[in-house]
């Protein structure tokens, strides 16, 4: 008889919901093809069930991609779509510089620590 088991589910972040927002937090060192798609469905999934303010903490990512550019595009617009705020924070050396050369420090808002982040959260979020 050959039984049947289930693989685990292997997230490469964690969800921790607040009550005034949620933090998404990269548990990955890489932000890439492999693990950006299932971000960027977890952002959607996020904001389908009522959550329109978002902080991801990159704290633990060394290296970003165009696909993980692109799934941090994707939470800023959502979070904007529905009147929200996105605070991208714990940038490492290398990821800062891809989002300061591809320019989008001039749309995101950036904090340097989770804890500035939650607190700027809080403030937007009244």
């Amino acid at each position: 008889m050959i039984e049947s088991c289930t693989l685990p589910l292997i997230m490469d972040y964690k969800v921790d919901k607040k009550q005034k927002y949620v933090v998404v937090t990269t548990t990955s060192e890489k932000l890439n093809t492999t693990n950006a798609p299932d971000l960027k469905s977890e952002f959607v999934m996020i904001t389908n069930d009522g959550a329109k303010n978002i902080i991801l903490d990159l704290s633990s990512c060394q290296y970003c991609d165009s696909s993980g550019l692109s799934a941090i595009l994707v939470a800023n617009r959502l979070c904007e779509q529905v009147e929200g705020k996105f605070i991208l924070t714990g940038l490492q050396e290398e990821v800062e510089s891809l989002i300061r050369i591809s320019l989008l420090d001039t749309i995101l808002t950036i904090t340097n620590s989770l804890d500035e982040a939650e607190a700027a959260m809080e403030e937007a979020a009244g």
